[in-house]
């Protein structure tokens, strides 16, 4: 059969150059814009039926013509019905342990003068590279799951200020049926892109067994081709779901070709259609989006010829693996050295670690309602979430059993180190640790005090401390603020009898002389 078939015009027109303008094959081909090749062959196949100009009366459509010239058609047309369907096949290839030897082996029980396994792939494959670029990686059934943010946004109005802020869509999109899960966000931070991938897995009911992100922030701290460094909450959340994150490569979006399609899917059927509406919170957008991302899922997929959610209920829902027991709590990690006083800082908190483990650097892992303490991966410590700015959380058990004997520090030891700078410093190191519950509490405090001997000078210490003592503020605030502002330079004051005899202890309390 010729490689195009002619309309009963190009075929009379051949016949009449040839029979009757006695026309080479070279200028009819040149004349009606058919190749050579077909010319020819026309020109043999109307030899053979015995078709010369002008042609028989019983020619009256494109129909007799064919059964003339191509007695055997009814074959080759029973053979081209008896090609598989390639958009089945597709579907079918996308199934766990399912493969195009497999798929040939069921078509040749079906089809015994079917084609062979070769000319299978290849008709396959002729096939792939025809349809659109969304198809041409093969994604099998609960395999992949595709996550990015889209670029163009929606604008959340405040119903107060008229102000205009953003939102964008996170869009995640699973490989196998393409079903995909939009959600609108403010911004692209970690807490906004750990709880929408939670919402997407609660969406689907089950997690696949990667997750293949863009290289932003939120998900890569340090991009590679090769062994990219993940976030270490977003490590943790693929840990608790049990899944594998695989980024993209950098600047190569067809690594997660899927996603983008789904991307501009999203924005052709969702921010187009709601452009023109005014929003003023981002639940309402939320709400007006959910109807929209319905009908996207169930419209008929034209290469396919099913929706995504058919082919997600058919295949890939039972191709997920289940959600974990309990919903992944976002967590913020941090690196810290516990101090001399067995204490570390968080969130400008001081929590208690085993006093055994003191200098020792450790990871920091907060919930908003915990916060633990990991030395090489294993907790040693866990407190409830305190919020309270520069105060302390101690657990007796931490503690050492004897105050008076922490090692090489002590009480004692910190006032005899003081007493080198002068008497003033150490008698405001004694008051700052006879007024916390636990001396260790003060150590910092004492440490930090005698620090800042070497920032201004023994002598300009001794003087802020003597001050400091005047007015009974003892804190390391209260003596870095003397220092800082050179008040250690300037005279005490002379008592009088309006001086109180004793001011009550409070760092606040500095009396009216103070700013004279």
């Amino acid at each position: 059969m010729p490689a195009e078939r002619l309309s009963m015009r190009k075929i009379c027109e051949i016949l009449r150059l040839n029979f009757e303008a006695r026309r080479s094959v070279r200028q009819i081909s040149a004349s009606t814009g058919v190749p050579r090749t077909s010319v020819s062959n026309y020109l043999a196949r109307a030899e053979e039926a015995g078709i010369g100009w002008p042609l028989p009366a019983d020619f009256g459509d494109d129909e007799s013509v064919y059964a003339r010239l191509f007695p055997h058609r009814d074959v080759l047309v029973a053979a081209v019905k008896s090609l598989p369907s390639w958009p089945q096949v597709h579907v079918e290839v996308a199934r766990p342990h399912v493969t195009l030897m497999l798929l040939w082996q069921e078509y040749k029980e079906r089809t015994p003068g079917g084609l062979a396994y070769s000319r299978f792939c290849e008709r396959y494959q002729e096939w792939r590279q025809k349809t659109r670029l969304a198809m041409r990686q093969i994604h099998r059934y609960g395999e992949k799951v595709f996550v990015d943010f889209s670029g163009g946004s929606l604008d959340i109005t405040d119903p107060v200020t008229g102000e205009l802020s953003p939102a964008k869509l996170f869009v995640a999109v699973l490989g196998g049926s393409s079903y995909t899960y939009v959600e609108p966000v403010l911004d692209e931070c970690l807490p906004t892109w750990l709880s929408c991938h939670v919402h997407a897995f609660e969406f689907y009911g089950g997690c696949s067994e990667f997750v293949v992100p863009d290289n932003l922030r939120a998900a890569v701290t340090r991009p590679c081709r090769y062994d990219p460094d993940l976030n270490r909450a977003y490590a943790e959340l693929a840990q608790h779901y049990g899944v594998c994150v695989l980024p993209a490569r950098v600047r190569r979006p067809k690594d997660k070709a899927k996603v983008e399609a789904a991307v501009q899917v999203a924005q052709r059927w969702i921010l187009a259609v709601l452009r023109d509406r005014t929003f003023h919170s981002l639940g309402e957008l939320r709400e007006a989006i959910r109807p929209l991302l319905e009908k996207l899922n169930s419209r008929v997929m034209r290469h396919v010829g099913r929706s995504r959610l058919q082919l997600f209920l058919d295949e890939e829902k039972r191709c997920l693996r289940p959600l974990p027991p309990s919903r992944y709590e976002y967590a913020d990690w941090a690196s810290a050295k516990i101090n001399i006083d067995y204490h570390v800082e968080f969130d400008r908190h001081y929590y208690s670690v085993p006093y055994q483990h003191r200098q020792e650097s450790v990871e920091i892992r907060a919930t908003g309602s915990t916060v633990e303490v990991l030395l090489r991966s294993r907790r040693i410590a866990s407190h409830v979430r305190s919020y309270q700015p520069a105060k302390h959380t101690t657990v007796p058990e931490h503690m050492p059993k004897s105050h008076q004997r922490y090692l090489e520090w002590t009480p004692s030891r910190l006032i005899s180190w003081a007493e080198k700078s002068g008497p003033s410093v150490a008698t405001v190191a004694k008051e700052i640790l006879d007024s916390k519950p636990h001396p260790e509490q003060g150590f910092r405090a004492c440490l930090g005090i005698m620090r800042l001997g070497k920032r201004y000078g023994e002598e300009r210490l001794e003087r802020a401390c003597k001050r400091a003592v005047f007015y009974r503020t003892f804190s390391y605030r209260s003596v870095e603020s003397i220092l800082r502002q050179s008040l250690d330079a300037q005279p005490l004051p002379e008592p009088t009898d309006s001086t109180p005899a004793c001011l009550p202890r409070h760092e606040n309390i500095r009396g009216s002389r103070y700013y004279q």
